[in-house]
């Protein structure tokens, strides 16, 4: 195990890049990053693990939705800094639903392969939201309003956001449940929209409320100003 982690060049950089291609077909299905640990994890699972640059963790590929990968074989290319994975896949590949990330022809547009199986309620709604944000971003702005955000750039965004956050306070000082319920998810989307602008997943902020668990406010304060 030692050695095999070993024949990475890991000085050239802590993440190691992942092509994964199915076994029987050759079919490239991602392209993902291991650093040692997730490559450790997948040496010895024989089932794949990545390190998540946006989720900022190790992650085991289908933990939400159940589509592993078995691998049958790691290929190190002639440099030592790149891996081929074959596996057996279950299920499909991509967060959309498709067997393969790989579905849009760059110079036309066109998606090259249909979804094959539904998975909104797999990853759950802001997960789904946050995948969709990172789509939007080379979206026509004359057709989509998260574009059209994306188009005019970060300070329109966080106006936004502060203009969200304050209606969100009218609403609950007028006590209008409905009008509360509406601004919340307002300022939750343009909130989203600020995270994937930086390409941050809203899985790093259930890590942090994760961690303030069973941690009184004044200490977790604390813990910051320390720093």
């Amino acid at each position: 195990m030692i050695n095999a982690l070993n024949k990475v060049d890991w000085d050239k950089s802590e993440l190691l890049p992942v092509i994964v291609q199915e076994v029987e077909t050759n079919e490239i299905l991602m392209m993902a990053y291991m650093n040692k640990e997730a490559l450790e994890l997948s040496l010895t699972t024989k089932i794949a693990h990545y390190f998540s640059r946006s989720k900022q963790r190790i992650w085991k590929k289908g933990e939400s939705s159940g589509h592993t990968q078995a691998i049958k074989e790691f290929l190190l290319d002639c440099d030592n800094d790149t891996l081929i994975i074959k596996v057996i896949q279950e299920g499909v590949a991509c967060h959309t639903g498709r067997k393969s990330c790989f579905f849009t022809n760059i110079e036309t547009g066109e998606v090259v392969s249909e979804v094959e199986v539904e998975m909104a309620s797999t990853y759950g709604v802001i997960d789904e939201l946050y995948h969709t944000l990172l789509e939007r971003k080379n979206a026509d702005p004359e057709t989509s309003w998260t574009a059209k955000l994306f188009a005019k750039g970060e300070n329109t965004i966080l106006k936004k956001i502060v203009e969200e956050a304050g209606e969100f306070c009218f609403a609950v000082k007028d006590d209008d449940h409905e009008e509360m319920v509406y601004e919340a998810a307002d300022m939750v989307y343009h909130t989203m929209v600020a995270l994937a602008l930086k390409n941050i997943s809203p899985d790093r902020v259930k890590q942090e409320l994760a961690r303030r668990f069973n941690m009184s406010g004044i200490a977790e304060k604390k813990s910051r100003t320390d720093k």
